[in-house]
């Protein structure tokens, strides 16, 4: 470990940020690299007379700084791990850096399902870090949940999340596209989830770099619309869910009408658009009959 006094690190934390960035970003690095989490630099904060121990020197977390900032590729990828609700998920260039708004989604499960002690059936599509299931799997303990991806290396990174999260075995991950992997389930699931691919192609194009350049474009790009994978997961939704399961999606800014629709078309009731924190509607759920 290496000492510093509190008061030079926040003088150093400042030139840092003085540069560009954003300070969620810069959190991430200080937790990885530097062993200082966010409420040890709140503690400092208000009392920046004590010692501060390092993991690593400051030279090199400012060669990170300075290699996330010249490149733009995001800190997550760099330290190889992220923070979502109470969770610390491995990420790598294989998987989507969970966003917080996506967080919501398991706020939407808690309102439709309130007893934590539910024996639930859940699945999740296209799980990527595992976030969502993983926190599900992790607040309702006498569930079983299933997460599929198309893409083995992202299913080991899920699996390694869930693992390190967590001491229970109610999470299994299956390899394949969608529903496809979960055939002895038809009929089965309580409820379903799934934050796809939606960004239409042109604006896929338009996309910053530091998610065009090294976010993976499977997990992004939703077709021509935008709409391919949220189709085809909705069209085939009835076979898998219970009578009054639930499915929830995530979708872009401006689709949720048209989820809707495709929701009612396949005989979905209680549809619901959802607003995000930023009054967008981010999520669109409904019940099966």
């Amino acid at each position: 470990m290496l000492s510093i006094s509190s008061e030079k690190f926040l003088i150093w934390k400042k030139k840092q940020l003085s540069k560009g960035g954003d300070q969620q970003s810069f959190d991430v690095l200080l937790d990885c690299f530097g062993g200082i989490s966010r409420s040890d630099i709140n503690l400092i904060t208000i009392n920046p007379h004590g010692i501060l121990h390092l993991k690593k020197k400051l030279e090199f977390l400012e060669s990170v700084w300075d290699d996330h900032l010249l490149r733009s590729c995001p800190i997550q990828y760099l330290c190889g791990i992220t923070f979502w609700r109470d969770l610390k998920l491995i990420v790598t260039n294989k998987v989507l850096i969970p966003r917080p708004e996506t967080e919501l989604i398991v706020d939407i499960v808690f309102n439709i399902f309130r007893r934590k002690s539910e024996k639930l059936f859940f699945a999740e599509l296209g799980t990527g870090s595992g976030a969502i299931s993983i926190a599900l799997s992790l607040a309702y303990p006498f569930s079983d949940g299933v997460a599929t991806d198309i893409d083995r290396e992202a299913l080991e990174i899920a699996t390694k999340n869930f693992i390190n999260s967590s001491k229970q075995s109610n999470l299994k991950f299956y390899c394949g596209n969608w529903w496809s992997p979960l055939e002895n389930f038809k009929g089965k699931l309580d409820l379903a989830i799934s934050n796809p691919p939606y960004i239409p192609e042109d604006t896929y194009e338009k996309l910053p770099k530091e998610v065009k350049n090294f976010e993976p474009k499977v997990a992004l790009l939703g077709g021509e619309d935008g709409l391919k994978h949220i189709r085809e997961i909705v069209q085939k939704a009835p076979l898998f869910l219970r009578e009054k399961g639930w499915l929830i999606l995530e979708n872009h800014f401006d689709q949720g009408e048209k989820v809707k629709q495709l929701l009612i078309k396949n005989k979905f009731t209680s549809i619901e658009i959802v607003k995000d924190l930023s009054g967008i509607g981010r999520f669109t759920i409904g019940r099966y009959k």
